[in-house]
């Protein structure tokens, strides 16, 4: 390693530091970098990625730790790091770029650009050398010299160009008009790219999109289509079987390799797990499979077990790799599991989990097999339990002591880096999944999570004026929030509202909601911008509506403002909700099932507003038994409100619409409200229970 430090020394980014004893003159995104290149008259070359990509790592052994390859980019550039995670307003442009001048994008990202950050080249991975077609750093970096020395006016124009097109795309003018036929196209488009064989859409690389399933289950609720929910069991059941699974100590890798799910990539992200249970615990709702209620718990056993701040804020990320290699820490030997398991555990592992001497891993960077195996299953508990002549009883108590004897084991080894920052957009999505989850299974410590993470966002993450503040790290706030951090946390606060009845957490939603209209609506045009009025200035200010591994901001906002408007009875939320829906139409209606979020946004819109408001003194039996079976049935475009004497006077300046709504003859009364119209109240748990399900 080299011993001298750069400027990256001094900052808080787990991935900028792990670049930070690069002999690579690294700069952060800061105005000394260029105005270092202005006045050098120097191209930049930047560099984007994050703390857990393996692909990062990759490139950074091979040439930024490299003495030649650093000595030639000194010469040329000035070079610039930047972690995706903490300014994805940055790499959400350059990404476009890419997308732009190469028709595919993914990090490590690479754009060399002007002084006055206009892109002129962009790719991804660069070898040292020149390999299978893939030009390699210590070729193309004097190429670019030349070009920049020799060819510069046409490189200036170009970049103009480029910066042209890109502002360009950043206003979606086309407008048509939107109906529920929209849901039908996306449920059509999602179907041709069904895998009927492992489950998941597409072919090699798979991502578990769990925001396609979330929509699906709606498309299956509104139009009683058995395939929709055929589609997101297979797909939920094969990922939870399939590699792409820790079955040892729970929770999803960020996507597979191969198209069956077995061989992922092996970093872990927070939201990934947080949209995974959500879509787990939806589908539990919908079926009542057991199932999918343990996925979604050992999901949140992982993130509270390995990526919970002692204060109650969410880590970003665990690393694929460890010790240098990628899936070290994860990867089993059979012997090794000889070692570590008696006879009879160890025949029991090679048959469930499908190990063998030769292996299923193999490397990919080398292209070789290794010998080792990524655990997976290939058959339900059910179907193993038969083969092994065990009841499933007993086979599920032999797998789970025989887990922790390897769980045991396997937390002796070099554990991959953990990316400990945390940022408000990721973890308003985890609080979310805690919150449903405490709604969903009853139970008081995911509820408790949820309100010490946002207890946490308010500690850290929000200023003296109730703005939002993106990333917490080693004691230090820092960065401009987003649209993603308003509109997550947003969502959070109204589904921590419906798990407690604290009315605090929707009058907070309210708040942040202003501030995001105010900061981030283009009053003009309409739409969400990426980020705030007041936040830098870059060389576009985009609107992304895009469901990527994220959902959008604008998509997520959609679903807030048709919620705030339900709960408050506010027409100007649901106008904006109007004036969104109409800014993106023309975008969306050509390939919807790219943005399935936003298509749960119009389900919403176009689904009958169901209202349920419980009116009591207390939190009585009948009460609870009352939450308990709106909770127990699934209807995701429900809102739901308890009123008690304890915020009588919150109630009336926030949620006019139950200000007549009162106990019914001293008791406890249910008020069932469905596309506008309100039902007589009832008393009883059987006369709610025939509305609910009317």
């Amino acid at each position: 390693m080299n011993q001298k430090s750069n400027k990256l020394i001094n900052e808080k980014s787990p991935y900028l530091l792990q670049h930070a004893y690069n002999p690579v003159n690294w700069f952060a995104w800061t105005d000394e970098a260029f105005e270092k290149a202005k006045s050098e008259d120097k191209p930049i070359f930047l560099s984007i990625g994050y703390s857990t990509c393996h692909w990062c790592h990759v490139m950074e052994r091979e040439s930024f730790e490299d003495e030649e390859v650093a000595q030639l980019m000194n010469d040329t550039f000035v070079s610039i790091k930047v972690d995706r995670e903490e300014r994805p307003d940055i790499d959400g442009i350059y990404m476009s770029v890419c997308q732009m001048m190469t028709g595919s994008g993914g990090w490590p990202l690479t754009v060399v650009m002007t002084p006055d950050k206009k892109p002129f080249f962009a790719g991804t991975y660069f070898p040292k050398h020149n390999r299978f077609n893939r030009i390699g750093m210590m070729e193309l970096i004097p190429k670019l010299k030349s070009v920049w020395i020799n060819q510069k006016d046409e490189v200036l124009k170009s970049a103009d160009e480029i910066a042209a097109s890109l502002s360009k795309q950043s206003f979606i003018s086309d407008k048509v008009e939107i109906d529920d036929t929209i849901l039908d196209k996306a449920y059509e488009e999602l179907l041709k790219r069904y895998d009927e064989t492992h489950g998941g859409f597409g072919s090699a690389p798979k991502f578990p999109s769990p925001h396609n399933l979330i929509f699906l289950l709606r498309y299956w609720k509104r139009k009683t289509e058995p395939k929709a929910l055929e589609m997101v069991e297979k797909t939920l059941t094969e990922m939870r079987r399939g590699g792409i699974y820790d079955h040892i100590g729970f929770g999803f890798a960020r996507y597979s390799t191969d198209q069956q799910w077995l061989v992922p990539h092996f970093e872990k992200m927070l939201y990934d797990q947080a949209m995974l249970v959500m879509a787990y615990i939806e589908t539990y709702l919908a079926t009542k499979n057991q199932f999918y209620k343990n996925t979604a718990e050992e999901i949140l056993e992982y993130v509270l077990r390995d990526m919970t701040h002692p204060e109650g804020g969410f880590y970003s990320a665990e690393d694929a790799d460890s010790e240098g290699e990628e899936g070290k820490f994860y990867l089993w030997g059979t012997d090794e599991l000889r070692n570590v398991l008696d006879k009879d555990e160890y025949s029991f592992v090679i048959k469930v989990f499908n190990a063998s001497d030769n292996g299923n891993w193999t490397d990919e960077s080398k292209g070789i097999m290794t010998g080792t195996n990524i655990l997976h299953l290939k058959k339900s508990s059910k179907e193993l339990a038969e083969e092994l002549n065990l009841s499933e009883e007993l086979f599920s108590k032999k797998l789970n002591s025989i887990r922790k004897k390897l769980f045991d084991y396997r937390k002796k080894r070099i554990h991959p880096h953990k990316d400990d920052k945390i940022l408000t957009d990721w973890n308003g999505l985890m609080i979310s999944a805690f919150a449903k989850a405490a709604q969903a299974f009853n139970n008081k410590r995911y509820a408790d999570a949820a309100e010490e993470s946002y207890s946490f966002i308010q500690k850290y993450l929000m200023d003296n004026d109730g703005k939002l503040i993106h990333r917490f790290r080693d004691g230090e706030s820092g960065l401009p929030a987003h649209i993603d951090d308003y509109a997550f946390i947003i969502n959070a606060l109204i589904d921590l509202y419906e798990t407690t009845f604290e009315i605090k957490f929707l009058k907070q939603a309210v708040e942040l909601n202003k501030i995001l209209l105010k900061d981030f609506w283009d009053q003009y045009n309409g739409g969400f911008y990426f980020t705030s009025s007041t936040s830098e200035k870059l060389i576009t200010r985009q609107k992304d509506v895009y469901d990527g591994a994220i959902p959008s901001g604008n998509s997520i906002a959609l679903l807030n403002l048709i919620k705030l408007s339900r709960f408050t009875s506010d027409i100007n939320f649901e106008n904006t909700a109007a004036e969104l829906v109409k800014y993106f139409s023309g975008y969306i209606s050509r390939s919807p099932s790219a943005f399935c979020m936003f298509m749960c946004g119009l389900d919403l819109l176009f689904s009958p507003s169901t209202e349920i408001v419980i009116v009591s003194e207390q939190k009585d039996n009948l009460t609870i038994k009352a939450i308990e079976l709106i909770r127990n049935i699934y209807n995701p475009n429900k809102v739901v409100v308890l009123k008690s004497d304890n915020n009588h006077k919150d109630f009336a300046a926030l949620l006019s619409f139950t200000k007549d709504m009162n106990m019914k003859e001293n008791n406890t009364t249910f008020y069932v409200c469905r596309d506008y119209k309100c039902n007589q109240p009832v008393n009883t748990i059987e006369e709610l229970e025939k509305l609910l399900l009317q």
